[in-house]
């Protein structure tokens, strides 16, 4: 976990983003420190999607960001991830004819040895057992939560040094939901820096050490998760 003094593994100034002629994103100025867990949150619509894509050039974007001590501001979502800079997006996107354990290896980067992919499917399987039961299994028939947990797995098998989320929660039982979230405060004690897009307030709250507050295309509020106590504290915001 990281405290103030703890420096910017990701750093973005004036990014922005398009669908069209809409101004999905306007100029937007963020951090995330090493081993930080940060939460964007917001109404929909707000654009917290939308940042997360035009950090990954999954959406043409315009401004700087830094990560990791470099100006990435030009490189390609494969350049992106070679770096350590990984997203699960929503919807999991995972490849639904094969089997667990070929989504697994897939989300492992070319010139890995076989000893470092076993390696990194133990951590994976240390964090959702399930997935491990079902190593065989087609990805399409697991449950919603499942399916989340195999998309996590996948993108950990990459070695991120930052892990983006995009609404992990979204369709889930509370109780599966509360799971995964827990995991990743877990992950995040580890030291892993994680951006998490979340609807589910109250449990991202939980584990952010840092909000960012989104509303109508741009960052309206920034403060530590500890001072948001209500929902109340959220909406204030909401209506900027």
């Amino acid at each position: 976990m990281a405290d103030a003094s703890s420096p910017a593994l990701l750093s973005a100034e004036g990014l922005s983003s398009f669908y069209g002629r809409m101004h999905a994103l306007k100029p937007t100025s963020f951090t995330v420190r090493q081993g930080e867990l940060v939460t964007m949150l917001g109404p929909n619509g707000a654009g917290k999607s939308t940042l997360l894509r035009a950090l990954m050039r999954l959406n043409k974007a315009d401004g700087s960001v830094m990560f990791d001590g470099q100006d990435v501001s030009r490189l390609s979502t494969h350049e992106l991830a070679e770096l350590g800079m990984i997203m699960v997006q929503e919807g999991r996107g995972l490849f639904g004819q094969m089997s667990v354990r070929e989504n697994l290896v897939l989300g492992a980067y070319t010139g890995r040895s076989a000893s470092g992919i076993d390696s990194s499917l133990d951590r994976v399987f240390t964090l959702f057992p399930r997935l491990k039961e079902r190593l065989n299994q087609i990805s399409s028939s697991l449950s919603g939560g499942e399916q989340q947990m195999l998309a996590i797995g996948r993108a950990l098998m990459a070695e991120p040094k930052l892990l983006m989320l995009d609404e992990p929660s979204l369709g889930l039982a509370p109780r599966v939901a509360a799971e995964i979230l827990t995991t990743l405060g877990n992950l995040n004690k580890q030291g892993l820096g994680i951006l998490l897009v979340e609807q589910k307030a109250p449990l991202a709250l939980k584990l952010a050490q840092r909000v960012y507050v989104l509303s109508l295309g741009r960052i309206v509020a920034e403060l530590p998760a500890k001072e948001i106590k209500s929902h109340h504290d959220l909406a204030q915001y909401y209506l900027h």
